[in-house]
């Protein structure tokens, strides 16, 4: 009998990228040979997106350039307009922003140029048009006009004036701007995996990165960070203690999100950073609960399931404190990783194949048709 398959594709090598790699023993993450420790804090969100779609970090020009082309390209086409009011109207953010991004394709000027140039430049647009698309939706379902962006401000700064309607503090703009280097591409992951599988046809960017918005929105690769905060929100309403409530959850057999990874053995690299900043936060606003919950919820699991925390654990902090409403954290997930869903699909059109693994039938055999009379 032929060796069973991995479920999942555990371990299975799907395919060569220079994009990103992971050291889960180490608790390592690199963007193109950068290790993220190196990058975060000190690299901007449109560097790096430069550094996924581009191949190297820009020099001052350069940035200048690609700065000035993600300005410009904010504009969202008639038909996405057109359906902001319908969408915002009963569709969930990520149902809204699936249907958008799908709905970009139809104005944009290089449809049907599926170049390697052409796809570059509708790569660059879609990282300009997510936060664009989220802030409008979120604008029309709450009945408020939506500021202009600030040309001072990248995208980070000018996603949170769009969303909040005030302008942020430097300090948030930079934190945020921080949280988007941190979730810009992680290997092939569930979504980035969806986004390949889809470009190796040689359908277009567009239907490559909604197939990834699509796996994104399922509750077991999206959405931890948000039910990370409906549960601190939870507790803090019942006033139960965190550790007692924690205890109990496990007890019952309750998985807590936002704890564990399927390729890190030690801690996530990108949590070391979010925590640091939900710490931050909390010391300057002076609103420390959603930290101090969570520290205490961290230690917990840390004792009870040798677990440490991910990606999505400290960020819900930190979103939270930056006055983003918690059904758009993962949208706003979303804003970053299209730097690297657009820089794995222009990677797949370099060297493409189609992506076509082969399955164990296990089935019934040799079964014999019948008249439905008889049946």
């Amino acid at each position: 009998m032929a060796d069973q398959p991995t479920r999942g594709l555990a371990d299975v090598v799907a395919a060569s990228t220079a994009l990103s790699d992971v050291d889960g023993q180490a608790g390592r993450l690199f963007y193109r040979g950068y290790d993220i420790h190196d990058i975060a804090g000190r690299t901007s969100f449109e560097e790096c997106a430069h550094l996924l779609q581009r191949g190297a970090l820009p020099d001052r020009a350069e940035l200048d350039t690609f700065a000035a082309e993600l300005a410009d390209a904010r504009s969202i086409g008639a038909t996405a307009e057109l359906l902001i009011p319908h969408v915002a109207q009963s569709g969930t953010p990520m149902e809204a922003l699936r249907t958008l991004v799908s709905a970009l394709s139809v104005d944009d000027v290089d449809a049907a140029d599926g170049s390697t140039e052409g796809t570059r430049r509708k790569a660059l647009r879609l990282v300009a048009q997510t936060p664009v698309l989220i802030a409008k939706y979120q604008a029309v379902r709450t009945g408020r006009s939506l500021p202009d962006p600030d040309p001072m401000l990248g995208v980070a700064g000018n996603f949170l004036l769009q969303i909040t309607g005030n302008p942020p503090s430097e300090r948030s703009a930079q934190i945020l701007d921080e949280c988007l280097v941190l979730h810009a591409d992680h290997t092939m992951n569930a979504s980035t995996f969806a986004a390949r599988v889809c470009a190796a046809t040689l359908s277009d960017i567009h239907s490559a990165v909604v197939a990834a918005i699509g796996t994104l929105r399922g509750p077991l690769h999206g959405g931890a960070n948000e039910a990370v905060m409906r549960m601190l929100q939870e507790i803090e309403a019942s006033g139960a203690d965190v550790g007692d409530d924690v205890r109990s959850r496990l007890g019952r057999g309750e998985k807590i999100m936002g704890f564990g990874h399927r390729v890190y053995k030690v801690e996530d690299p990108r949590a070391t950073h979010l925590r640091a900043m939900s710490r931050e936060l909390a010391d300057t606003t002076g609103k420390r609960s959603a930290y101090e919950m969570s520290r205490a919820m961290e230690l917990v699991v840390l004792e009870e399931k040798g677990l440490y925390p991910n990606v999505d654990f400290f960020a819900a902090s930190v979103y939270h404190q930056l006055g983003i409403p918690i059904d758009l954290f993962t949208p706003v997930f979303a804003i970053s990783r299209m730097s690297g869903w657009t820089s794995h699909v222009l990677e797949q059109q370099l060297d493409n194949r189609l992506i076509r693994p082969d399955s164990e039938y296990i089935g019934e055999r040799d079964q014999k048709w019948v008249p439905i009379e008889e049946r």
